[in-house]
Order: structure tokens, then sequence, then C-alpha cells
């Protein structure tokens, strides 16, 4: 068609050109109706767009794709083609640096995946991993378009395959603020972080009218594949809030402490905490008897920049902590026993959150502080059978394959395999180092004298005043603070006060540390 063909009312100039572009955004900005965006928000949520601007920078992001829309036809589709095709799509930045993002848009057909809908999600996803930038995804969605058929379960696949091809490369942040169901759940469980936003955030992958058909179970959505069950009972969310806007904004801090992409190191900040601060505090927080609970958050608190640091699955298995800090303005992982939570031993749950955690510090760069008060590997049928030996190897593949700076601390106790697997230095770890209150052993003195000296507690006239003298014997032998780095198993015995100078020092000069590993295409990790 030609000008002098087009349809009375069109406009004929440039200028008429850009004011219909300018209605046509418009509309895409404004979404299907009011109506919709009321509902949206009658539910306690937010709309797709509103999200994004509490996400990044004010102004700063660029969508890709807004006018885009299905082809699909039948089952009415023909007649509802909204712009956006209920996804939006592009880049901004958080702090200054570049972010990509994509969020569902649940107004438009619940948030459905289309083959449309998809391929803006593939574009995105693999423009972010050409750029080197983080991706967050702000997952609302009804799951696959049932209309569109196999060609919305498609979608997925793609998005599936370039989650894990993006995994390790950039990071990558899923942020459920509505329903999550079916195959769709599979996305988020291949990121790096999972947020999730109580109320009004479920995943799961039969919901629970399937679950009592099944089963006969009756449960709620929320019950099933809720914020807390999934904080506390599956592991699968890293991070659980009240809002939308206090979620959002943890997001934005957690990215201030990751790397752009794993060619790059996390952004150092200057600190005005002094790397020099002594930590008189310590002498007393942690008690020399090993029998004896305190909280290892305490401890981390007192070492780190300004007491400030983002725990990970701080709800789930809770005998270990994983976080991450700043130590004089550069950016840690710590992995810690938490002696309040089961003595701070290690189990199958433990072992997972710690190896995921472990891993990752390593994928994008960050330095792995290992705090050791450790009695052991909890025994029990249920771990065995759950197959702790499997889950426990796990923390030790981690810990072996990282090439990052590595430093363990012991604080007190390191009994048996626990103290190999957490980051021991017979298993690579750069620099070990031991709190004059450290006890690494086989096992217990109590636990050792009975196996050891079982004959002569046995025939004894005083079995228990004889098990009493053997272990103290044990202690003096094997378990004094010196015996470990007398045989250079510990590089040093260190006042407790001045454990931050010391790891702040060690961190300087492991820098520039490079570590190769062996040539092969990967390795085979226990599952």
């Amino acid at each position: 068609m030609t000008v002098l063909d087009e349809a009375p009312g069109e406009p004929t100039d440039a200028r008429g050109r850009v004011a219909e572009l300018h209605e046509i955004r418009a509309q895409a900005l404004a979404g299907p109706s009011e109506k919709a965006t009321a509902a949206q928000h009658a539910k306690g949520k937010l709309t797709a767009r509103e999200r994004i601007e509490l996400l990044l920078d004010p102004g700063s992001f660029r969508e890709v794709e807004q006018l885009r829309r299905h082809r699909a036809t039948g089952f009415g589709l023909e007649a509802k083609k909204p712009y956006t095709d209920g996804v939006i799509t592009g880049w901004g930045t958080v702090d200054g640096r570049t972010v990509f993002v994509y969020a569902h848009d649940f107004r438009i057909f619940g948030g459905a995946l289309g083959e449309a809908h998809a391929t803006k999600i593939h574009k995105i996803m693999d423009m972010a991993i050409a750029a080197g930038a983080p991706l967050v995804s702000l997952n609302d969605g009804a799951g696959a378009r049932i209309q569109e058929g196999v060609s919305a379960l498609a979608g997925y696949g793609g998005i599936f395959q370039r989650n894990t091809k993006a995994s390790g490369v950039i990071p990558q942040i899923s942020v459920m603020l509505g329903p999550c169901a079916g195959g769709a759940a599979y996305s988020p469980a291949l990121t790096d972080f999972v947020f999730m936003v109580r109320d009004t955030s479920q995943m799961f992958i039969t919901g629970p009218d399937v679950v009592k058909a099944v089963t006969g179970e009756e449960i709620t959505q929320n019950g099933l594949g809720g914020a807390d069950v999934h904080a506390e009972t599956s592991g699968v969310c890293h991070f659980a809030y009240d809002d939308e806007e206090t979620c959002l904004a943890e997001v934005r801090y957690l990215l201030s402490l990751l790397p752009q992409n794993n060619r790059e190191n996390p952004p150092r900040h200057e600190s005005s905490d002094p790397a020099d601060r002594r930590s008189d505090v310590l002498l007393d927080l942690v008690p020399a008897d090993g029998n004896r609970p305190y909280d290892m958050v305490k401890v981390i608190e007192e070492l780190v920049d300004d007491s400030e640091y983002l725990e990970v699955h701080e709800r789930w298995a809770r005998n270990i902590i994983c976080a991450l800090a700043r130590l004089d303005g550069q950016v840690v992982g710590i992995v810690a026993n938490q002696p309040q939570a089961l003595a701070g031993v290690l189990d199958i749950e433990a072992s997972e959150k710690a190896a995921r955690f472990v891993q990752m510090c390593d994928a994008f760069n960050i330095p792995i502080i290992t705090l050791l008060d450790v009695p052991g590997f909890l025994p029990g049928v249920d771990q065995e059978h759950g197959g702790i030996i499997r889950h426990g190897a796990k923390l030790l593949y981690a810990y072996c394959n990282a090439t990052v700076p590595r430093i363990s601390l012991i604080l007190r106790k390191a009994y048996g395999g626990a103290y190999i697997v957490m980051d021991s230095q017979s298993i690579g770890a750069d620099l070990t180092y031991a709190w004059p209150t450290n006890e690494i052993a086989v096992m217990g003195a109590e636990g050792a004298a009975n196996v050891i000296f079982r004959r002569q507690i046995a025939d004894a006239e005083d079995p228990e005043a004889m098990r009493a003298r053997m272990v103290k014997e044990y202690k003096s032998e094997l378990m004094h603070p010196y015996y470990a780095v007398e045989r250079g198993l510990v590089d040093d015995v260190i006042d407790p006060a001045e454990t931050r100078e010391v790891l702040i020092k060690s961190l300087a000069m492991l820098q520039t540390k490079h570590a190769d590993l062996p040539s092969r295409k990967h390795g085979n990790p226990p599952q």
C-alpha cells in the first residue's frame, strides 16, 4: 500500500507515525485494563512494571520486544493479541551495573507461557549470557499456555537449556512473586538463588487438587509449596520475605555482593571498619568447654565489616551457616558450623546446603572462609539410610574442586571425618588457623578413651576413675592445642582477638592465587 492508498484517518507523515507509535506504546505500558491492575493489587501483588521499577535504578530500564504479539490461533486466541504477550523483558542497572530482567505479567493470560512469550525470554537470556551480566526473573505465571499446546512446553525446554548454559557463567536469581507450578518450577531450581514472598508465592510440581486425587491428602497451596515450606523444609527457597518491596530490596543487596560474571571479581567497597580492629569479645564469646553451645552468628558479626552479612538458606539446615559478607571491603563467603543447632554436626541437609554454597562461591570468584566447630557427622539409621555418605561427599567434592582462596579457622572442636570435609589443609585449604581452644582429633577424648583403653577400664577396681584418668591422658597426648600445628596440619595458632586482621592479611596475600584443574569435560560429583 502506498501513502496515497492509505485508509482515511491513518497518519501520512513522520510526525503522525511517531504519534501513532507513542499511542501504541502507551497501550503496552498501561496493560490490559485498569480492572486487571486493580485485581492484581487486590491480591497484595504489584504489577510486573511496578516490580521492575523497584528492582532497577530509576529510569534505567530499557525494554526489548515491547510490541511483540503471539501468532497462535484457535480457542479464541486470534481475537486476543495483547502487546508484550504477558512477559516484560529488558535490561537496566542496579547500583549502576547492568542487570537483565524478565517479569511475567499476570494480568495477561495469567502470565502463562506461550511460544512468543518463551521466545522473548530466550532472547533476553541469550543477551545476558553474551553481555556477561546477571539475570533476574520475576516469576508470576500460571504455567504453560494450554491453548498453544506442545509449543508452550517446548518454550520451557529452551529456558531450561539456557539456565544450564548460564550456570556458573552469570548470576541467575529467581524471584517468586506468584504461582509457579509444574515444569515451570524447574527453571528457578536451576538458578543460583530463589527468593519468595509469603502468602502470595507458591512453587510445586503437582498442586493440591492432584495431590488429593492421587494420595487423598488435603493441603492448601501455601501448605504444599509456600515460602515458609520451601525456606524451612525443602530448601528450595534461599530467602523468604513478608512483602515484595523488602524482597526486591534484598535482591538488590545480593547483586551488590556478586560479580557481573565468572570472569570478574565481586565489587570491592571501601570500608570504614579498621582492618586491624581487635575483637577481644571473642575471648569470652566462645566457651572453652566444647560441650557448651554458643551462637556462631555473633562470631561472624565480630569478624566482618560493620557486622553486616547476608545469610543464605538461613532457616534450612540451621546447624550450618552460609553467608556472604565483606572483610576490608572484599566480598567473602563464610561457611560455619552452628553449635546452637544439633551441636553443629554435619548431616544430610547441612552437607547439601554448604556444598551448593561453596560451588557458587567458587564459580563467581568469592574467597571462602570456613569456621569450624564440628563434633562430627550426625549418627543414626535415618542418616545412613538417607545417604549421608554420598551427601557428605558432595561437600567434600565441592571444597576439593574449589580454586578460589580458601582459609579455614578452627575455633574449638574438629573431630573425625567432618574435620577433613570442612576444608582441612589436607583437602586443599590455602591457610589453616586455629584458636588456642582448638581440639583436633579422630573423635572426642571420652569416646577415644573408651575404645583405646577399654580393657584397662573394664579390669580396673574403679572403672570410672580409670576412665577419667585415660581421658585426661589422651587429651594431654593427642588433643592439646598445639598437636596439629606441630605436625604442619595447622599453619598457626592465633589470638582470637586478632582473627579479623589475620584473615584480612591472608586474603590480601591470596588475591593473586591461580590454580588450574585437570583438563576434563567435567567432573562427576556425588549425587
